[in-house]
């Protein structure tokens, strides 16, 4: 097959040693963010960009999403340990994991969510490996209203699928549409809301709303909480892995039905978080050992654990295939495709050939790497969360403050860091998700570029997007997922109706 050929040839770039060793540094460096608690895997990725602007393409991209692969792993570690979730997608390891800690299975409940984590990433890596050539020849019938139309399904998604309140989505979008739009307008050269800015003229940087919004405002909220880190011993042994591994095995099932939700949602995309959450409760729903969720079950911890990574890997297949990001942390791979000068679609697997499936190896070389480390560096990593936690942050906040200047070297955008940071704070406390706000920000402008290329070919009419049945199944599924908070209840309602008719 052409899509075996073209892998192996992927192997040969991946493993050659200068990439090989940016692999290694990147999984180390992802692991690190994954356990610092205010870090994370979208926002570690953005402040490390600029670090990779003087690699080759391939290269700086092998990094960064091994550092991705490491953050996806590190985060199970404080929420297993202490409670406190590294990454937002691992809260719902928390239900289980951290009783299992208390009960003494810390070794075992690390193993499970490494073993999961990889299987789930595993499985999604071998999903793009087949299905992005047949994504990408289909993307070539894609024009301007075809864009449009999966940009609006992908913001639809967050509305219909979304866990948090179907209004406060929609607000926190339209803050994201309403700062992509600041700068200069490419199509008819003018102004928009820089109030006599100089500084404004270039936008709202999406590397530097990152960092301050899940950097900064992350730090502020566990500042308040009044966090105190000590320190937990953390051992694994290689008989609790294999015990481990043996007791794995009964839950088959639940790996591969969590692996299918964490590829829809990443694909779709609902996300990592949502995917976690939902295995999580699908598991509990069928599990003959429901009752025990929540008291240091094995099985909590590998639902979650499989979905969210199957969901954080497979949501590059839509960035590299239709340059729609599936998660904040592909959004911010997105930008720096860009920044190389690569453009996301079809046409990269025609042009950048060696690039693409050079990445495509390296998930798999990233994968297997990552699950060796985490599993045999954990006390190391641990270690870090014995550092008070007054000397951590300082620390996230520097390197925050450097991720933001490097990205244009003007002060200016450190402040715009800080006016992010506090904004995230704010959503955090009144519950506003920031992911559509993000997708928003990084999207607004490809979206309102092919919204209005779409007019233009249609003279200003909207029937453009029902005109053939691509186009008009698309939008009208991201119609359906907009209008879903007030369909479903009504679906559900009938359902049951219909079920009491029956009875």
């Amino acid at each position: 097959m052409e899509e075996i050929s073209s892998l192996f040839q992927g192997f040969g770039v991946a493993l050659q040693p200068y990439n090989l060793a940016l692999m290694a540094l990147g999984i180390v460096l992802g692991v690190i963010i994954g356990v610092l608690p205010g870090l994370g895997g979208a926002n570690g990725v953005a402040i490390l960009l600029p670090l990779t602007f003087s690699m080759p393409p391939t290269s700086a991209i092998i990094m960064l999403s091994c550092i991705y692969w490491g953050a996806l792993f590190g985060g199970a570690i404080t929420s297993i340990l202490f409670n406190i979730p590294g990454e937002p997608w691992s809260v719902a390891t928390t239900f289980d994991g951290y009783p299992m800690a208390q009960q003494g299975r810390a070794g075992e409940a690390l193993t499970a969510a490494f073993t999961s984590s990889f299987v789930g990433a595993l499985f999604a890596v071998i999903v793009i490996t087949f299905l992005a050539p047949l994504v990408a020849k289909f993307a070539l019938r894609f024009g301007p209203a075809e864009f449009f139309a999966v940009q609006f399904l992908t913001f639809a998604s967050f509305v219909g699928m979304g866990r948090a309140s179907p209004l406060k989505t929609i607000a926190s979008m339209m803050l994201g549409f309403a700062l992509a739009a600041v700068g200069l307008d490419i199509v008819t050269g003018q102004l928009r809301m820089t109030y006599g800015t100089t500084e404004l003229l270039r936008g709202f940087e999406f590397l530097v709303a990152v960092i301050g919004l899940f950097g900064i405002g992350e730090i502020l909220t566990t500042m308040e909480g009044g966090l105190s880190l000590k320190g937990v011993q953390a051992r694994l042994q290689l008989n609790v892995v294999l015990q481990t591994w043996k007791k794995l095995a009964q839950f088959k099932l639940t790996a591969f039905r969590s692996c299918l939700i964490g590829c829809w949602l990443g694909i779709t995309p609902g996300g990592a978080t949502p995917a976690s959450f939902m295995s999580y409760g699908v598991a509990k729903k069928m599990s003959k050992n429901g009752d025990r969720f929540g008291k240091g079950e094995l099985e909590g911890v590998v639902a979650p654990e499989t979905a969210a990574h199957a969901a954080g890997t497979s949501a590059l297949l839509p960035m590299l295939t239709l340059g729609i990001p599936g998660s904040p942390t592909a959004a911010v791979l997105l930008g720096g495709l860009l920044i190389w000068g690569l453009q996301p679609g079809p046409l990269l697997f025609i042009e950048h050939k060696e690039f693409v499936w050079g990445l495509i190896a390296s998930m798999y070389l990233g994968n297997v790497a990552g699950f060796i480390i985490v599993l045999t560096c954990v006390p190391l990593f641990a270690a870090i969360l014995r550092i008070p936690f007054s000397i951590i942050t300082p620390v996230i906040m520097v390197v925050c403050a450097i991720g933001a200047f490097t990205v244009n070297n003007a002060i200016f955008d450190v402040w715009l860091m800080v006016l992010f940071g506090v904004i995230g704070y704010v959503f955090n406390k009144l519950s506003y998700p920031l992911p559509p706000l993000v997708l928003a920000l990084v999207l607004g402008d490809m979206a309102e570029n092919s919204f209005r290329q779409s007019m233009l070919l249609s003279q200003g009419s909207l029937a453009i997007f029902w005109s053939n049945w691509l186009v008009g199944s698309v939008f009208g599924l991201g119609v359906i997922m907009l209008l879903w908070p007030l369909i479903g209840p009504l679906v559900h309602r009938a359902s049951l109706l219909i079920r009491d008719r029956a009875a």
